[in-house]
């Protein structure tokens, strides 16, 4: 009569598995840019920073000179649709009250 045991090195072993957490990536960010021009008030530079970016007068001041002398300045950074969407705004705001301000986004 011949046995149905299997021979000692086929046991069959149970296989563990351990889920793995879900890697999370931060979004990439951007800042937002103001670029300066010779023909924009520094009063609506500053009206600007105060309304879109949440900045209190004298950091709004701050950012606006850095701008004047300097270039640029950064506003804020933010991930890109939000970015973008300040970029818009701001843009669409100083074409409305006919000033060539600028608005740009850089990936931070």
């Amino acid at each position: 009569m011949a046995q149905n045991n299997p021979p000692e090195h086929e046991h069959h072993h149970g296989l563990a598995v351990e889920t793995a957490k879900p890697e999370v990536v931060r979004p990439p960010l951007y800042q937002v840019v103001l670029l300066n021009d010779d023909f924009t008030p520094m009063d609506f530079v500053v009206e600007v920073l105060q309304v879109f970016f949440a900045l209190n007068r004298e950091k709004a001041t701050q950012v606006m000179l850095h701008v004047h002398t300097r270039g640029k300045g950064i506003c804020g950074v933010y991930t890109r649709d939000v970015a973008e969407s300040k970029v818009t705004q701001v843009n669409e705001f100083s074409r409305m009250h006919q000033h060539p301000l600028l608005c740009s986004m850089e990936k931070a």
